[in-house]
């Protein structure tokens, strides 16, 4: 427990520290390109553990609260200036308020842009060194009474393209399901079915989809299994159906009322759809079949759905373990080639991220799925366990997530700036400074509910 805490407060560190520099440094660079005399470069917040003075004459300073940074520049508080005021004019030349609005405007927007630079970078290191590896999307089962069984879908259908989107792995199915949360319409989904050749379009009808929920799985939701464990007995609750079935460790559940079992999914969703109904059940035991009869035993959950239980347990296998090679998928880049698909990847992140904000905003998907420093110290520190390649990948989603959130209109972030930039260059002078400060006090109260939602979130997932 110390160990994993400590794990996912460095990862956190780390990851933070990371996006925080490179997002900085945009700003830094971009202003040093166009001439502006740089005070001071912060990383993190608080009473600074480390300060010293470059080479440059720029003042570092490393702070131990990693939830941010800043650039300090010559006449970037002074955004009012004209050329009878302000700095003296031997420094003018130098200050940010007196460069053109286009290199004000390119400073701003080069810290975004250099965290887009930055998952484009990541993503091209992990092609290059790993390529893109997963699973075929061959459905194993699919539930009975579920959405995708009333749109058809079978098991040993490939899904080939989810909404006109080509598909060869899981991970991009979930994607562009994903992409789907919160709408209402319906989904299309082209498979090919088993020993067919031929394409075929399956539409599944969704409302609301998934809108209220903060860990949304949409393969899962549609009824998809997409892998499944065998249906093998580890153990059984003493006093439970099952044991006075006379069920025991190590059976393997073949059939129920002369249905195939395709696996431990299976079984359970067929068990929760008869309560107390009996149900004659083939088992392998020891290379023999053994008939028994099991009656589920009725159980109402809180929301007073009534489900069958029979008080028994599967017998764990790795999912790894279960996949034939022949479901096994990877693609190779060289440096050149991994160049577009890196790119293209930042790109449909990007629009991913912002379209997900789009739909919190509107009511569309719950709120729940913004997340605080909390979970992303846990999740850092998971990935960073499962290896160099995973942990990159959150890396890279997570400075896409900064660049977008930095780039929406809300005063006290980049883009913010960007607009009152935008406002100045139609109406031809700077945005009054009452409106600014006023937009600052609103900014800096939006920020605030947004940072304490998100921990509140955290907290609630680990209580």
């Amino acid at each position: 427990m110390i160990l994993n805490l400590i794990i996912s407060v460095l990862a956190l560190v780390v990851t933070l520290g990371i996006l925080v520099t490179v997002h900085e440094f945009g700003h830094f660079w971009v202003a040093r390109r166009c001439g502006v005399k740089v005070l001071r470069f912060s990383i993190g917040f608080g009473k600074a553990v480390k300060t010293w003075i470059g080479k440059d004459g720029v003042e570092y300073v490393i702070a131990p609260i990693p939830l941010g940074g800043y650039v300090k520049m010559l006449g970037q508080e002074d955004t009012t200036v004209s050329s009878s005021e302000g700095l003296p004019l031997e420094q003018r030349h130098e200050s940010f308020a007196y460069k053109p609005l286009w290199q004000r405007m390119a400073i701003v927007v080069a810290g975004p842009v250099a965290n887009f630079i930055l998952a484009a970078f990541v993503f091209w290191i992990i092609n290059v060194g790993y390529g893109v590896s997963g699973v075929a999307p061959v459905i194993h089962s699919v539930i009975e009474d579920s959405p995708a069984h009333m749109a058809g879908l079978q098991a040993g259908d490939e899904i080939v393209a989810v909404d006109g989107v080509e598909t060869i792995l899981w991970q991009q199915v979930m994607m562009q399901l994903l992409g789907r949360l919160g709408e209402t319409g319906r989904v299309e989904l082209v498979v090919i079915p088993k020993d067919n050749s031929a394409r075929e379009t399956r539409n599944v009808p969704i409302q609301n989809w998934l809108s209220t929920e903060a860990s949304p799985n949409p393969v899962q939701e549609l009824g998809i299994v997409q892998f499944d464990i065998p249906a093998v007995i580890e153990s059984v609750v003493s006093g439970g159906r099952a044991a006075e079935s006379g069920l025991q460790s190590g059976d393997e559940i073949v059939s129920s009322n002369q249905i195939d079992i395709r696996g431990w999914t299976h079984w359970v969703q067929h068990i929760r759809s008869n309560p107390e109904l009996d149900l004659e059940v083939v088992v392998k035991r020891d290379g023999s079949l053994v008939d028994l009869r099991i009656r589920p035993e009725l159980a109402v959950q809180k929301d007073g759905t009534e489900i069958g239980l029979i008080g028994a347990s599967v017998q764990n296998r790795s999912i790894a373990s279960l996949i034939p090679d022949d479901m096994r998928r990877e693609i190779r880049f060289n440096p050149i080639t991994a160049i577009g698909p890196a790119l293209q990847e930042t790109w449909d992140k990007s629009v991913f991220v912002l379209d997900s904000i789009k739909k919190m905003v509107v009511g569309l998907i719950s709120v729940k799925n913004i997340n605080g420093p909390i979970t992303i110290a846990q999740v850092a520190g998971e990935t960073a366990s499962y290896g160099l390649d995973v942990y990159l990948g959150f890396l890279a989603i997570l400075s896409i997530s900064l660049g977008v959130l930095n780039l929406l209109p809300i005063p006290v972030l980049d883009g913010g700036h960007l607009l009152y930039y935008m406002i100045e260059a139609v109406i031809g002078r700077p945005v009054p400074m009452r409106i600014q400060e006023l937009g600052l006090q609103l900014g800096l109260l939006l920020i605030s509910g947004i940072m304490i939602l998100a921990v509140y979130n955290d907290v609630s997932r680990l209580l």
